[in-house]
């Protein structure tokens, strides 16, 4: 796959820079990420497209012949069953180019990271529970 020269600084830039078969791919796995983490923050980091909500919550990006997708090694080891199908790492995995994508499956993954980084940083505890307030006097 021939991708044109030059640093990305947006996620548009980045996208832009390969086929248009490649580019109907990214910017619907784009909008995948962004319905399941509406909150979230889209930047270029590592070079490929990220999305960060209190930390980062995945990447992806084209290949040769596959779009890999890095939700961490906690999203990977959550639904290993469901990536069983692919090839992948500790934290990533190769969704290939010949396959169907499986947009629900990042969905799922995206959910799962965000749900674990508002736990992980606080923001998701429930509030106290109320109960009588007591005037010592």
């Amino acid at each position: 796959m021939e991708r044109k020269e030059g640093q990305p600084t947006t996620i548009d830039e980045y996208i832009s820079q390969f086929p248009e078969d490649v580019q109907q791919l990214l910017g619907k796995i784009r909008a995948v990420i962004k319905e399941s983490a509406p909150e979230a923050v889209e930047k270029i980091s590592y070079q490929m497209p990220a999305f960060f909500l209190s930390g980062s919550l995945v990447w992806f990006g084209a290949h040769q012949h596959h779009i890999g997708f890095y939700p961490r090694a906690s999203g990977i080891e959550a639904f290993k069953e469901e990536l069983s199908a692919y090839k992948g790492a500790k934290g990533s995995v190769q969704f290939p180019f010949d396959k169907p994508m499986p947009y629900e499956l990042i969905n799922k993954i995206v959910k799962f990271r965000v749900a674990e980084n508002l736990q992980n940083s606080g923001l998701n505890q429930k509030p106290p529970v109320r109960g009588r307030i007591s005037n010592s006097r």
